[in-house]
């Protein structure tokens, strides 16, 4: 665990509650026969996200701060504008399903469940240490494994299973659609570029060398330590998630139960299916999921708005130190929790949530892309070769992505 970390946290932070929720319907719903969008989406995303990655360690500045030196400041105030909103209705949907998953475990109130998670989370972040706090978040990715675990409780048609991995099925079903762009969009999501960008800056300043690598003589163990890092961390993430299709193919879908609207619902409907154990083991994973994923989606809003501003952003600074940085933190934590109150159905914040990150995805990685291909920007750590050749590859699928999710969301899913 050591030789792990913003690679890792990020790769585990992108299986929240509601990409849980997303990859239990498209198993519910559809089988073994979306096993092969998991598996499309690795390669992409390991190379936005070491690209996201390498453009932190070596610039020694996150994204936004970044993006302002190429692009018009009214177009970046406008992208991470729509990334705080974003990341503010996922906190929603997350800490909503968190408080649910908490109530099937040991009963209570789902309010008053939220509240603990969302102040708990505020609470880590503002006062605990960036050196500690990072140390806790690698720990509490261990959660993550009771989703591969569940593999073993459950009959698994093999052949099945490769040839759903192996063979793309299509379908122009809007409903068929809407669930292949909500996998490729929640395995992609914009708030991971941020959040790993500034990680690697976070890194920098407690490490050696403790400057931009682009200033420094060596710095080539470090881009190697950062492919290591986000390689596993991605593979991690994606292994969960095809985990949870399968699992939830070979038991819902096989019963007949194809609807899930949350995470919390994938909990409930496996118990009589699978067993009290399997409940047990998929309700805490949503936890210890959503207790990674929200410090990382308001913290990733706040770093991208305090390189927007120029404030100070760092989780080794007291509150004072770093007022705006700590008070985005908050409002995006306090305000999804508020949204906990609203009659908004926890399936449709979700929705909104992936349409505005579909819409924010494309422009970002492409201007990652320019950032990251830039002499002036990466020095002699400018990206060539098979890294260009994916991260555009993956902008491309984000388009496609991006457009077919609107179109799917016009339409509608019936």
């Amino acid at each position: 665990m050591d030789q792990l970390g913003p690679g890792l946290v990020t790769g585990a932070a992108d299986d929240d509650p509601s990409g849980i929720a997303t990859y239990s319907q498209a198993g519910a719903q559809f089988g073994f026969s979306l096993l092969w969008t998991v598996f499309l989406t690795t390669p992409f995303m390991i190379a936005i996200q070491l690209i996201s990655a390498e453009i932190g360690r070596v610039t020694g500045k996150g994204i936004a701060a970044n993006a302002k030196d190429i692009a018009p400041k009214w177009v970046v105030l406008g992208l991470v504008f729509l990334l705080l909103a974003a990341n503010t209705i996922n906190i929603a949907a997350d800490i909503a399903a968190m408080g649910e998953a908490l109530y099937l475990l040991i009963g209570g109130l789902k309010h008053e469940h939220c509240l603990i998670f969302a102040a708990a989370s505020v609470l880590l972040q503002v006062f605990v240490p960036y050196h500690r706090y990072a140390s806790f978040l690698k720990w509490i990715t261990l959660a993550l494994f009771a989703y591969v675990a569940l593999i073993f409780f459950v009959q698994v048609p093999l052949g099945d299973v490769i040839f759903g991995t192996l063979v793309p099925t299509f379908s122009f079903k809007p409903d068929y659609l809407m669930l292949v762009v909500a996998v490729l969009g929640t395995t992609i999501s914009p708030y991971l570029f941020f959040w790993q960008a500034s990680q690697e800056v976070e890194e920098m300043h407690r490490g050696h060398p403790s400057k931009p690598l682009k200033g420094h003589k060596g710095g080539r163990s470090e881009i190697a330590r950062i492919t290591r890092d986000t390689t596993i961390g991605m593979i991690v993430s994606n292994v969960v998630s095809y985990s949870i299709v399968l699992t939830t193919a070979a038991t819902l879908h096989a019963n007949g139960v194809i609807q899930i609207q949350t995470a919390a619902d994938a909990a409930n409907a496996l118990r009589p299916i699978a067993g009290e154990f399997a409940f047990l083991l998929f309700a805490a994973g949503i936890i210890g999921t959503g207790m990674l994923a929200i410090p990382v989606l308001a913290g990733s809003a706040a770093y991208a708005m305090s390189d927007l501003f120029g404030w100070r952003s760092t989780l080794e600074a007291k509150f004072p130190e770093a007022f705006g940085f700590y008070a985005i933190i908050s409002a995006a934590t306090l305000i999804g929790f508020g949204l906990t109150f609203t009659p908004i159905d926890p399936m449709d914040m979700l929705v909104w949530s992936a349409v505005i990150n579909g819409i924010v995805a494309v422009p970002i990685m492409a201007i990652m892309m320019f950032i990251v291909a830039n002499t002036e920007a990466m020095g002699r750590f400018r990206a060539k070769g098979m890294l260009i050749v994916t991260g555009w590859g993956a902008t491309a699928l984000m388009g496609v992505t991006a457009l077919a999710l609107i179109g799917t969301s016009l339409l509608g899913t019936n």
